[in-house]
């Protein structure tokens, strides 16, 4: 399926050079030479001069970069004053870092025109029906979708608690729901809870939730989505960092999480949610900003934390890591992490065979 690889590509694209372009602009703004700025990986289509920097487009469309001069090591550098590696803890710290800033912004700002456009959730003293499962009871009875659960045989509801205790004890005989339409009318609606409950349904067939979407006035909106994306973005923040613990638990134990997911993973995921809109794609590539905000800041070599670490540790003992030690300890770690993405490859390939569905997924995707 051409639409989702290319719908793939633009995400990721989107993320690594919102993520780049803010290494670019503190770079710059500290004296630093930003000797490359690359949309792509190499090898090189195009590329202008401008200035000192060459702009490039390259042939691997899955991000950018950018080449700093002197980044890693003293080799080659013409213009000490100019070079990444000679700047000051504090010039290297916030160009670091604004890689990491750049994402989490990123991910407010799609948080933001999520809730700005499709309502911000409010709670309600109401239940409310989230979703009807196709031919189970309550579909047969006509409830549908936000339908307000006013009663159970007469017993007024106001929780979920109340709802799922009633239906609970009436499996197997008939009830009377009281129910209000997104209409504003009142009905009564007759069906018989079931005893033998498929899984992960409830004896109706219903999802319920107290929460309900709210429109704010429309000049209000950017202000409520800015705030709602910060939560968010705070929220999912937190989210990742308890996932990876959770990760690392099962690596150490020599196992990889069934949910973890890789290249394979996240394209599927990519896929599945442009299916469904853009507002979801742009909630999905916040959600996708933060995690990589978030692993970008671990300190592990190769990654911005890492860089990071060395920093701390040249303040603590006084003097500079040796570069090319530093350099070599990078090499280290970036072969560990293509090493860990390939592992994760590996199960998900392996988790598609074993669940009969490699030769579809590849038959969409080469469609």
């Amino acid at each position: 399926m051409i639409l989702s690889v290319f719908t793939f590509i633009i995400v990721l694209s989107v993320l690594v050079l919102v993520h780049e372009l803010g290494h670019f602009i503190v770079a710059r703004k500290n004296g630093i030479w930003v000797e490359e700025f690359g949309i792509g990986y190499p090898p090189r289509i195009w590329g202008k001069q401008v200035g000192e920097t060459l702009y490039s487009i390259n042939l691997l469309p899955l991000g950018g970069f950018v080449r700093l001069h002197g980044e890693q090591t003293e080799d080659g550098v013409t213009k000490p004053d100019r070079a990444f590696i000679n700047k000051s803890k504090k010039a290297r710290f916030a160009v670091l870092s604004a890689g990491v800033i750049m994402n989490f912004l990123l991910a407010v700002v799609c948080f933001a025109i999520f809730y700005s456009f499709s309502g911000v959730p409010k709670e309600t003293d109401k239940v409310i029906i989230s979703g009807v499962v196709t031919d189970a009871p309550a579909d047969n009875a006509g409830i549908k979708p936000s339908d307000v659960i006013l009663s159970v045989d007469g017993v007024l509801i106001n929780t979920l608690d109340e709802f799922s205790s009633l239906i609970g004890e009436s499996k197997g005989r008939e009830i009377v729901l009281e129910v209000l339409d997104s209409d504003g009318e009142k009905r009564s609606v007759k069906m018989v809870p079931r005893v033998d409950v498929p899984k992960d349904e409830g004896p109706l067939g219903v999802l319920i939730t107290q929460t309900e979407i709210y429109f704010p006035p429309v000049w209000q909106r950017p202000f409520i989505g800015v705030y709602y994306g910060f939560k968010d973005a705070f929220f999912w923040g937190k989210q990742v960092f308890v996932g990876l613990y959770t990760m690392m638990s099962g690596l150490v134990r020599g196992s990889v999480p069934e949910d973890i997911a890789g290249p394979v993973g996240i394209y599927a995921m990519t896929s599945e949610i442009a299916k469904v809109g853009i507002l979801p794609l742009i909630n999905f590539l916040g959600i996708f900003s933060v995690n990589l905000a978030v692993v970008n800041f671990l300190p592990i070599p190769a990654l911005d934390g890492g860089r990071f670490l060395f920093i701390v540790l040249e303040k603590l003992l006084g003097r500079k890591i040796l570069p090319k030690a530093e350099a070599a300890i990078h090499g280290a770690g970036m072969a560990l992490l293509l090493l860990l993405m390939l592992v994760i490859t590996f199960v998900e390939v392996k988790r598609l065979i074993i669940a009969g569905s490699l030769q579809g997924f590849l038959e969409s995707t080469l469609k």
